[in-house]
């Protein structure tokens, strides 16, 4: 694998490890702050209908300008919208941060995956690569609920949130390495 791709692969992988931090807990961060049911299903369909909607727009706006900054912007946006969980005390509060989580990851997904296909080599195994990609981040991520919810028993979530977006953070300074391998549009 080419060194942009290593370096795709590693900052997606920290960056799994340090969203992958909240998971289910998710749930019981919303009932922390009065939340119920309900609140979780219909903060959390907003955060997915936003990601979507905004990966297929996302999508074909970086096919005419370029991947490379939305990607860093969308890791960037994650990381601050990550620290802003400090801030949520109403589920509408909580609505935002997800919103601008929905973004975050409409920024980056897209822009990463055509980054990476560009970047994986040599074309050969294809699926040995792609495999790395998923597989990693499925175990970056199972690692991490573990991490994250001895976090937040141990200390607080306002620990959790502070470990996550510092660990965000240093994933979009990492994935920011790739500039110096692609060519401006």
């Amino acid at each position: 694998m080419s060194t942009p791709g290593k370096i795709l692969l590693w900052g997606s992988n920290l960056w799994q490890f340090g969203a992958g931090m909240l998971g289910p807990l998710f749930a019981i961060f919303v009932e922390d702050i009065g939340g119920d049911i309900l609140d979780v299903s219909w903060v959390y369909a907003t955060y997915l209908i936003v990601t979507g909607m905004g990966i297929i727009l996302v999508g074909k706006l970086a096919d005419k300008i370029g991947d490379e900054w939305f990607m860093i912007s969308g890791y960037g946006l994650s990381a601050i919208a990550t620290f802003g969980y400090l801030f949520v005390t109403t589920t509408i509060d909580l609505l935002i941060i997800q919103v601008l989580q929905g973004v975050s990851l409409a920024l980056m997904q897209p822009t990463w995956f055509a980054l990476y296909d560009y970047f994986r080599g040599d074309g050969k195994n294809g699926g040995y690569i792609w495999g790395l990609a998923t597989g990693m981040g499925y175990v970056a991520s199972g690692v991490a609920l573990i991490v994250g919810g001895f976090i937040a028993d141990r200390f607080s979530f306002d620990a959790l949130f502070v470990v996550m977006g510092t660990i965000l953070t240093i994933a979009t300074i990492y994935q920011a390495t790739i500039l110096k391998f692609t060519k401006p549009r």
